[in-house]
């Protein structure tokens, strides 16, 4: 994700489906790795991303296991 402030890793930390976050240098400022059962919980989290102050924008890699 992408976002103006680096601490946005420590706002990502406060949804229960974020597994870990961490700042990052380069493109984006944050990672956020998130556990759901379903593909389709993706979107739901996502958008909750997207109304933390500061998110600029998103981008989703997905890990199936």
């Amino acid at each position: 994700m992408k976002s103006p402030k680096k601490l946005i890793a420590v706002k990502l930390r406060n949804l229960t489906t974020v597994s870990n976050s961490f700042p990052t240098s380069g493109q984006f400022d944050a990672v956020a790795i998130i556990d759901v059962e379903q593909l389709g919980q993706i979107k739901d989290v996502v958008n909750q991303i997207q109304k933390i102050t500061g998110v600029e924008r998103t981008e989703t890699m997905v890990e199936v296991q």
